[in-house]
C-alpha cells in the first residue's frame, strides 16, 4: 500500500490548450476547491500497485455522493488534475448559475444529459470526442449514486469506453465513506474520515464478452475496499 509521499512528482503534463485557456481566478477557485474537499471529507489517498501520472487515463469509481467526482479530482496531484475532467449529470450541475459556472469553468467537467440520449449522439462518443487524446476522465459505472452504500452492477458505458480505445489505462478508484459525509437529499457536508484508494491499471482482453468486463472492473472496485 502506497501513498503519494511514496513517490516523486509526476511527469510534467503534457501542453493542453484547453486547461491552459481557463482565467487565472478559476484556476485559483479550482486549487482552492481542491484544498476545501479534501478538509470537508478528511479524505486520505491510497494509491495501490499504481502512481500518479499524467498518461490518459479512466478514473472509474463507485457512486455514493455529489463530492465523489470533485474529492477524485481534488486527490490528484495538480499536473494531473489539470488534465482531468470529471464526468457528471447535466441536470444536477447546470441547476443554478453556481453549480454551472463551477462544473464548466472551475472542474472543466463534461456534463451528460441523461435525458436526450441519442444512437448517434451517444454519452460514449462525447466523452471520447471531448477528451481527445491527452484528457483522461472520471466516470462513476453504475449511472447513479448509490443508496444502500453496496456498488451496483456496472452499466455498458465503461465496456464500450474500453473497446474504442483501448490504448487507455482503466483505474478503478474506491470512496469510502463519503456518503455519510454529504448524505442522500442533504445539501452541507458532515465532516468525516473518508478514503480514496487507486488501484492497479486494468484494460479489456482480447475477446472478452461485456458482462465479464464489467463483472471484472466491478470486482477491481470491490477489492480496494479496506
Amino acid at each position: 500500500m502506497l501513498s503519494p509521499a511514496d513517490f516523486n512528482d509526476p511527469p510534467a503534463a503534457p501542453s493542453d490548450p484547453a486547461a491552459a485557456g481557463r482565467s487565472p481566478f478559476c484556476r485559483v477557485a479550482g486549487l482552492t476547491l481542491a484544498a476545501l474537499a479534501r478538509v470537508l471529507a478528511g479524505a486520505s489517498v491510497r494509491w495501490i500497485a499504481s502512481q500518479p501520472d499524467t498518461c490518459q487515463r479512466v478514473y472509474f469509481a463507485n457512486h455514493t455522493s455529489h463530492l465523489d467526482a470533485i474529492v477524485i479530482w481534488s486527490s490528484l496531484p495538480q499536473p494531473v488534475r489539470e488534465l482531468t475532467r470529471p464526468v457528471a449529470a447535466k441536470d444536477y450541475w447546470s441547476r443554478g448559475a453556481i453549480r454551472r459556472w463551477l462544473a464548466e469553468e472551475v472542474f472543466d467537467a463534461i456534463l451528460i444529459d441523461r435525458t436526450d440520449i441519442k444512437v448517434h449522439q451517444s454519452p460514449v462518443d462525447m466523452m471520447l470526442r471531448e477528451a481527445g487524446s491527452t484528457r483522461s476522465l472520471i466516470v462513476f459505472p453504475e449511472g447513479g449514486r448509490s443508496v444502500s452504500g453496496e456498488i451496483g452492477e456496472f452499466k455498458s458505458g465503461l465496456y464500450y469506453l474500453a473497446k474504442k480505445r483501448p490504448e487507455i489505462e482503466l483505474i478503478p478508484v474506491h470512496i469510502d465513506n463519503l456518503n455519510r459525509v454529504l448524505p442522500r437529499g442533504e445539501f452541507l457536508p458532515v465532516p468525516l474520515l473518508s478514503c480514496i484508494s487507486f488501484g492497479p491499471p486494468l484494460w479489456l482482453e482480447r475477446g472478452e464478452a461485456k458482462l465479464e468486463f464489467l463483472a471484472r472492473a466491478r470486482r477491481a472496485v470491490m477489492s480496494l475496499k479496506e
